[in-house]
């Protein structure tokens, strides 16, 4: 091999042992730096809640600490409170102790708290002229039993005596929570929680469920003179002109309208027709929905005082409880979205279970046959203790239907000074 020969050997070599140590090198410095990936999955998928383990945490020695809080107060008259200190002693060796903290006793100004009666705003009598006060104390007078010398003394010491109707208002399903034989009401929701008010009682609230409906559109609304008039059902409905008025009348003179959702919640067929018809009826109020107060007398001045706020009807639901005002500043009409008729198609015996009598014909007396079968599947939260704390709801709100306008009336009633 000549020399010329043995240099461009060489020098192809050369290049070509350069080409493969930039390719390589290159390589290797690329994985070198790689980012690592966040987390890793075995084979088969991502990591299950059972595959992750917990971390063992690290054994920390806590050592006694000690902390001196000062601070400064304008009011220097009260004396400083002590705070024990917090210790705890476990089975393990890892254990904490805060020695005392002193602190002063800072003086708080109360707020003013939640009424437990009726406030002075709502039995004024403000709003109400002495010919609206005489016509409302001639329609809601008889309700209670005693005369003006009862209204002092506690609920619970009281008698009232009243019928209440359910309404057969014009389209929609006005009997979506009653059973009907013809057109008389057999039973369901409004006789189940008049009987149940009569029963815990003890016949002091006594009720008197009637079993025809109450048309609307008649005069009988006027006659009768009941506290109450329970609408319900699912669909859509429009009142009709004459049903308007008569409803508008029926309030001025101190009735009440209460609505109760069948459908749990809002946006319903029903919320929204009963919404919209029920502002047809007082005009003149320039009225709008809202909820009712945390001070209002239906959640402190109440027959139970065990019941707290609003309890949850069928499914769970707790929408609260809303109205629209008349005369006073007074409700005129309650509207519960909770489905609470559905809750009352389960009566309650005098054990506090369910009530399971039959009546001749083998039907259940208080209870809805169907609902009863299908009460897990798609009617939840029935049960005993639920029921009851409904049942004593309900009386809570007609309580309070009955003497809401005892004080105002009085008021308004009295001579000028």
């Amino acid at each position: 091999m000549t020399w010329a020969n043995r240099a461009r050997y060489m020098t192809f070599s050369a290049l070509l042992h350069l080409v493969m140590v930039l390719l390589l090198g290159g390589t290797v410095l690329y994985k070198q730096y790689i980012e690592p990936p966040d987390f890793a999955a075995p084979p088969g998928g991502l990591l299950t809640d059972e595959q992750v383990a917990t971390p063992q945490q690290d054994q920390v020695q806590i050592q006694k600490t000690e902390f001196e809080v000062s601070a400064t107060s304008s009011t220097t008259a009260a004396p400083a409170m002590q705070i024990d200190a917090i210790t705890t002693s476990a089975t393990t060796a890892n254990s904490f102790a805060l020695n005392t903290i002193s602190a002063p006793n800072i003086a708080i100004k109360p707020t003013t708290a939640a009424p437990t009666a009726v406030s002075a705003p709502m039995v004024s009598g403000k709003g109400l002229s002495k010919g609206q006060a005489s016509r409302i104390a001639g329609f809601t007078g008889g309700w209670a039993k005693g005369g003006t010398a009862a209204m002092s003394q506690p609920l619970k010491s009281r008698a009232f005596e009243f019928t209440a109707y359910l309404a057969k208002y014009s389209g929609g399903d006005w009997d979506a929570t009653v059973w009907l034989d013809g057109d008389t009401v057999r039973g369901g929701s409004l006789h189940n929680l008049l009987f149940i008010i009569s029963k815990l009682s003890h016949k002091k609230i006594h009720a008197d469920p009637q079993p025809i409906p109450l048309d609307l559109a008649s005069n009988e609304i006027f006659e009768k003179k009941p506290p109450f008039i329970w609408f319900t059902g699912h669909r859509d409905f429009i009142l009709s002109d004459a049903e308007v008025k008569n409803l508008g009348e029926y309030l001025r003179s101190g009735g009440c309208i209460w609505g109760d959702s069948s459908l749990p919640g809002q946006r319903s067929r029903f919320d929204i027709a009963f919404r919209r018809e029920m502002l047809r009826i007082l005009p003149e109020m320039n009225n709008k929905w809202e909820p009712l107060p945390a001070s209002h007398p239906i959640y402190t001045n109440t027959y139970y005082q065990e019941i707290k706020g609003v309890v949850p009807g069928m499914n769970f639901y707790r929408e609260p409880i809303y109205g629209l005002k008349g005369f006073a500043d007074e409700i005129a009409i309650i509207y519960t979205a909770n489905d609470y008729g559905d809750m009352w198609q389960f009566g309650i015996d005098e054990k506090g279970d369910f009530d399971m009598s039959r009546d001749e014909k083998r039907r259940f007396v208080a209870i809805n046959e169907q609902m009863w079968h299908r009460r897990n599947l798609y009617f939840r939260n029935v049960e005993p203790k639920a029921l009851m704390d409904t049942y004593k709801f309900g009386t809570n709100i007609i309580v309070h239907l009955l003497t809401r306008w005892e004080a105002k009336v009085r008021f308004a009633s009295r001579p000028t000074q």
